[in-house]
């Protein structure tokens, strides 16, 4: 009887109380559901710039040479145009992998195959020794140990 007389007394502190914490749970979820969103988002800006610089391979040809596994570069040295092409490639990775560290975005499970098999080429490698100087020094650890570690470690 007591209880039923405080539930009489207070029904709307009780109603205004489940509408606060209900109001929280729902916001709770819609922040949850915009941060996915914005990860996919973010997903979607890395994957469409990563387009953008590899399209540059099919506008200029000559920069086919990069991706080349033998090379001789004493005959035939890096060019301005190959040098820049590997830069733009460094600093989006560079920048991917600042954004993945920050959560804006889940990195491929491959990444690090992927970086050591790359800068395992003559002119990338010559060109990440030259600038990896200018990095930062976080990034420059983990593209050092993808180039060291075996294949399929992460």
């Amino acid at each position: 009887m007591a209880l039923l007389n405080w539930l009489w007394d207070n029904w709307f502190a009780l109603l205004q109380s489940a509408g606060i914490v209900g109001g929280l749970v729902y916001t709770g979820r819609v922040i949850h559901t915009d941060a996915k969103v914005r990860r996919v988002q973010n997903l979607f800006s890395l994957t469409r710039q990563h387009r953008e610089i590899w399209s540059m391979l099919f506008e200029h040809p000559g920069l086919g040479r990069v991706l080349e596994p033998k090379l001789d570069l004493s005959k035939k040295p890096i060019t301005r145009e190959e040098k820049l092409f590997v830069t733009f490639l460094i600093f989006h990775l560079s920048n991917s992998y600042q954004a993945s560290l920050a959560g804006f975005f889940v990195g491929p499970e491959g990444l690090r195959n992927d970086v050591r098999g790359f800068f395992s080429l003559p002119i990338p490698n010559v060109v990440w020794k030259e600038t990896k100087s200018m990095q930062d020094r976080d990034f420059v650890s983990f593209v050092e140990l993808s180039l060291t570690n075996p294949p399929n470690m992460r």
